[in-house]
């Protein structure tokens, strides 16, 4: 299993009113520069391939778990650091 640290997202540009992660990026990613959608994200992480994270400078490591809103929308990720759930991943550049 590889920890992979996530440094950039893409959001979605169909509903602007409640926009979205659709995929990460990262430079650990072959080639460099492509991206994994959150579906793979979810993937890698219910199935302990690959762990993620954030990494801020003033932040420190937020690690990437995966959300289950149990109301038939599909699973996300979200950032998890000092016992909570947050929105580490939106502060990120887009890419």
């Amino acid at each position: 299993m590889s920890d992979v640290q996530i440094t950039c997202i893409t959001l979605s540009s169909t509903n602007k009113v409640h926009e979205h992660i659709t995929h990460v990026g990262s430079p650990n990613f072959t080639p460099q520069g492509s991206k994994m959608t959150v579906a793979q994200v979810v993937n890698h992480i219910e199935n302990k391939t690959h762990t993620f994270f954030v990494q801020a400078a003033s932040a420190g490591r937020a690690d990437v778990g995966v959300v289950d809103p149990g109301n038939g929308n599909p699973k996300f990720i979200r950032t998890y650091a000092d016992g909570k759930w947050n929105n580490n991943l939106l502060s990120l550049p887009l890419c």
